[in-house]
């Protein structure tokens, strides 16, 4: 295969990649603003820290600029995620977010990087890296499924955000191809799952993008309005005197 072939795939699915890490943007904005992570869920955001943190290694002991580059900028701006949904989250999404950061991203990234750089050697290393980069990408990928049901349950999309399913679904394929061009099936296998999980919640949010929810405004505009049934979020809206 052409070399300029494999490199505008490449590029591409850099370029997709660096749009899918930038896509939660707008929620973190929304959370920010708010202070509040509302109903919004931090597993994708941690799983995509393990799943970035582990890709950069792999593609440093390959080697594969494209694919180190853009998951080490990747974990970076992901960790940052994970720090302000810790800021924002009420107490038990808190700890709950906390421990599991703690866990993943420190304790099996670390773990994974010091056995197998002291443990396995040469291109074994790889293949082993390889494997373990497996499971945390199609965790990546299937994360934002854990809103389905959600979603499902009151039919509104309101905290399945569009352009986070839609990237993760351009960018499943793209990168699905390069991995067949360049012959890496360790990259190719989960980028292809994350295709079809990305499909799924596309023709999900299609299914429900027109329908207004079962429980009426979203909870932000009740509490704006002063009309939630929560006292504490009522009290927490009240200007300060």
């Amino acid at each position: 295969m052409e070399s300029w072939v494999v490199s505008v795939f490449g590029s591409l699915g850099t370029i997709l990649s660096f749009l899918q890490y930038v896509s939660p943007v707008p929620t973190f904005y929304r959370i920010v603003k708010n202070k509040s992570t509302e109903e919004f869920e931090s597993l994708p955001y941690i799983c995509t820290v393990l799943n970035s943190a582990l890709w950069t290694y792999y593609g440093i002991i390959k080697p594969d600029y494209f694919v180190s580059a853009v998951n080490g900028f990747g974990a970076a701006l992901e960790a940052i995620y994970v720090l302000l949904f810790i800021k924002y989250a009420p107490p038990k999404k808190k700890a709950k977010t906390a421990t599991m950061a703690s866990i993943l991203n420190i304790g099996v990234v670390g773990a994974a990087i010091l056995v197998t750089y002291f443990g396995v050697h040469g291109q074994l290393r790889t293949q082993v890296v390889g494997l373990i980069c497996l499971t945390p990408m199609v965790a990546m990928y299937a994360s934002p499924l854990a809103v389905l049901e959600t979603v499902i349950t009151t039919k509104s999309v309101e905290y399945m955000p569009f352009g986070l399913s839609f990237v993760l679904f351009v960018t499943g394929g793209v990168w699905t191809v390069y991995a067949i061009l360049v012959h890496d099936y360790f990259l190719g296998v989960p980028n292809g799952i994350g295709f079809l999980f990305g499909a799924i919640q596309l023709i999900v949010y299609c299914i429900y993008r027109n329908h207004k929810g079962s429980h009426g405004p979203s909870l932000q505009a009740s509490i704006e309005e002063g009309t939630t049934q929560d006292p504490l979020l009522r009290h927490q809206n009240q200007p300060e005197t």
